[in-house]
């Protein structure tokens, strides 16, 4: 392999994430003729000009110069080459090419990392709306063993499943996934994936005890269809309708659509960009992609779908049919209606109680509180004395008319930012602390704050 000046403090550039000056100095030993190049080195400098490219996010020249790379036949690095050039054009959102690099990524035997470009090829294929190919992908690279962080994989497989109308797979996914470990935020989105599966399979307490998972540290907030099936389990639960077994050949999907989001997952080579859309649209399929019928009788429940062939899944992808996803309750009487939206109705106050909905709310009491300093005892806890009120209010100037600039909400705790105007008219910041109380609020601490302390 070639090794000169040049390359060696390229090298050191890229590893100090100087992508620029990498990217000057491996092109001047492509240009230099004075360089002596042996077999496959001119593949391995056009392969990190691709990486340097890809770093600075010029996807075009990423993929001219990866191109260049493989068309050394010396150089042997045919998987990883390829597993870049699929993510490159994938940042294009030009997801066939990106498949047909994938492919060729992962049919290369010295590739140590298939892995890595089965995870890019299942995403691609999610945006081109191919659900069971994109599980076959999701399903190598989670039994990849040279994969440390199959959770991923898993999250997405479950996915797949979800939008293939398989909720009872989806569930086997999500649990088989909650035995690594992972980042908090990660496993929050898996419990709440979970929930909606169990939904999908009637199965609301189960259901219930996901959601309360994904909502336990209060970091994590439902998407809007995890929201309404957070709702109807809680209904299912308080009623005492919840199902605890699945219900025999059940294949009808819970309505709303079903929170089709995954984890993009990065190729081999470069970062997640999170500023592309690519990775910050989480949305992968239209809405008409969930809902299918099972044509070929395929067993649920069980683990063939990690044996079957990628052949057996191809079939069973071309075979699936759109249902029809309206659905009509005929036959209630209308004091049954009346009851299941009151029912209803209560399992929403409860969701936008967890949610940190409240009256009065959060903001009422703020300026209720700058309007009249005086009472300040009013919006203050009860279990605070006056003196400690007073001492929180010492310095706070009164204002009718503050600016809310922020409210952070939880269950039990929120945190509202605000700016007043002092009577000799500067402006002055408040971080205002507060507490549940009943179904309201109350403050609990008021401190001066600055716009650098709420980013």
């Amino acid at each position: 392999m070639i090794d000169n000046q040049y390359i060696a403090s390229a090298r050191a550039a890229y590893q100090a994430r100087d992508f620029q000056t990498a990217l000057s100095l491996f092109g001047q030993c492509v240009s230099d003729p004075t360089i002596p190049k042996g077999p496959g080195d001119v593949g391995y400098l056009y392969h990190q000009l691709g990486n340097c490219y890809l770093q600075l996010q010029q996807f075009d020249e990423a993929i001219n110069a990866y191109t260049q790379a493989t068309a050394d036949a010396a150089y042997d690095a045919c998987g990883a080459v390829n597993c870049n050039l699929a993510k490159a054009y994938a940042f294009l959102h030009d997801y066939e090419d990106a498949v047909e690099h994938f492919e060729i990524a992962v049919s290369d035997a010295k590739y140590d990392a298939p892995y890595k470009a089965y995870l890019g090829m299942g995403n691609a294929l999610l945006k081109l709306g191919k659900n069971a190919e994109a599980g076959v992908a999701f399903r190598e690279a989670a039994l990849d063993q040279r994969n440390p962080d199959p959770t991923k994989a898993l999250l997405n497989l479950g996915v797949c499943f979800m939008a293939l109308n398989r909720p009872a797979d989806a569930v086997q996914s999500y649990e088989s996934a909650l035995q690594f470990d992972m980042d908090p935020a990660t496993r929050n989105k898996m419990y709440a994936n979970l929930g909606q599966a169990y939904v999908a399979c009637n199965q609301m307490q189960k259901a219930m005890s996901a959601f309360e998972a994904a909502l336990a540290d209060k970091t994590y907030f439902l998407s809007e269809s995890a929201s309404v099936d957070y709702s109807l389990a809680a209904k299912a639960v308080a009623t005492g309708t919840a199902a605890m077994q699945p219900l025999a050949g059940q294949t009808q999907a819970i309505e709303p659509q079903s929170d089709m989001s995954g984890l993009d997952v990065a190729a081999d080579g470069a970062p997640l960009m999170a500023q592309d859309p690519y990775y910050t649209d989480p949305q992968y399929f239209p809405a008409e992609a969930y809902g299918y019928d099972v044509q070929d009788g395929y067993a649920s429940g069980d683990d063939r779908f990690f044996n079957a062939s990628e052949e057996e899944l191809e079939r069973y992808s071309k075979s699936i049919a759109k249902k029809d996803r309206k659905r009509r309750n005929v036959g209630l009487k209308i004091l049954v209606f009346l009851f299941a939206l009151l029912l209803i109705a209560a399992a929403g106050c409860v969701f936008l109680y967890t949610q940190g909905y409240g009256y009065p709310t959060q903001e009422s009491v703020v300026r209720g509180l700058f309007s009249d300093t005086s009472n300040a005892q009013e919006y203050f806890t009860s279990n605070m004395s006056a003196d400690a009120v007073n001492s929180e209010m010492r310095g706070v100037v009164q204002d009718s008319d503050i600016t809310v600039d922020s409210v952070e909400k939880s269950m039990s705790n929120s945190t509202v930012y605000v700016t007043a105007q002092a009577a000799e008219g500067g402006d002055v910041s408040y971080q205002v602390d507060m507490v549940r109380d009943l179904i309201g609020w109350k403050v609990s601490n008021i401190e001066m704050t600055f716009a650098s302390q709420q980013q």
